[in-house]
């Protein structure tokens, strides 16, 4: 049998997530069934799956079989999509367009959408609480999602990221946000999949520095891609951070250094796994792909 190129274990990898995410949520037919549908609506959406991949990919450069961070991988996309949903809303980022389909709100209301948010929250830890690591595994997979979660994560990174539209803001001001706001969740991808393996504290550090370097990458890609992409290639609404008057990496260096700034840190994500992973190949990989990534 032929050996996977890095595309092709991706693609499966992105479908293996999707048949487990679709039993972890399966449709509902009781009286909350449309509260699940608008849960299902954003989780099967699109996306592609980078962090739930992450997760996986870790595991296996550590050595194992990437099954034991499958559950984690899939709390990880729960999280990620109820905080989508949430900077959707009309009180935060207020856009009716995401994957290229109208937003959870436009499609079933604030309330609800609000609830869809919520739950798929709660799903993320419930899905870590069994997802049938040690106990020791587990609470610490609960303590990595939850702090990526909450103050020093994702909420804390949408706080500054909304306090701070139509203010002129500095570099060092933009890097605490979104180090906050997009990396610490892919940080915790690449630590989760670590502790999926019973890695150690050295592998668990250099997985850490690869995800903070590819989410700053990432988000500096997106900044570029705000400017120069189409609504129909991006698949959510271009143009927003300059109608809200948002300081970006873009409006502080401009597009052509912003593409050398996402490949340093491209660079700087290569460099902490070469090294202390087993099989790193499929890692390094998947950094270059999203540095140069056009959606």
């Amino acid at each position: 049998m032929t050996p996977m190129n890095n595309a092709e274990r991706f693609s499966l990898l992105r479908e293996t997530v999707n048949e487990r995410l679709a039993a972890l949520l399966p449709e509902g037919h009781g009286p909350q069934a449309e509260l699940i549908k608008a849960m299902r609506y954003s989780l099967f959406a699109g996306g592609k799956r980078v962090r739930p991949i992450l997760a996986l990919g870790f595991c296996s450069a550590c050595g194992q079989d990437a099954s034991p961070a499958l559950d984690l991988g899939c709390a990880l996309e729960l999280l990620h999509t109820y905080s989508l949903i949430h900077d959707d809303l009309p009180c935060m980022d207020n856009d009716d367009l995401r994957r290229g389909k109208p937003t959870s709100h436009v499609v079933f209301g604030e309330w609800l959408a609000l609830l869809a948010g919520d739950a798929l929250q709660a799903k993320a830890f419930e899905t870590v609480g069994r997802c049938g690591l040690s106990d020791g595994q587990t609470a610490e997979a609960l303590r990595v999602l939850a702090r990526a979660a909450g103050e020093q994560g994702i909420c804390g990174g949408q706080y500054l990221d909304l306090s701070g539209e139509g203010k002129p803001r500095d570099v060092a001001a933009l890097y605490t946000t979104h180090s906050m706001k997009t990396a610490a969740l892919i940080e915790a991808a690449c630590e989760l999949g670590c502790i999926a393996a019973g890695a150690g504290m050295w592998e668990r550090e250099a997985a850490r520095r690869y995800g903070q370097a590819v989410g700053l990458a990432f988000q500096i890609v997106d900044d570029v891609l705000d400017c120069e992409s189409s609504t129909e290639a991006l698949g959510k609404t271009v143009g927003k951070d300059a109608a809200s008057q948002k300081t970006t990496f873009v409006t502080l260096y401009g597009a052509e250094r912003c593409r050398e700034m996402a490949a340093e840190n491209t660079r700087l994500a290569i460099d902490a796994v070469e090294n202390a992973f087993e099989a790193p190949e499929f890692l390094i990989w998947l950094a270059e792909q999203l540095c140069g990534r056009v959606n």
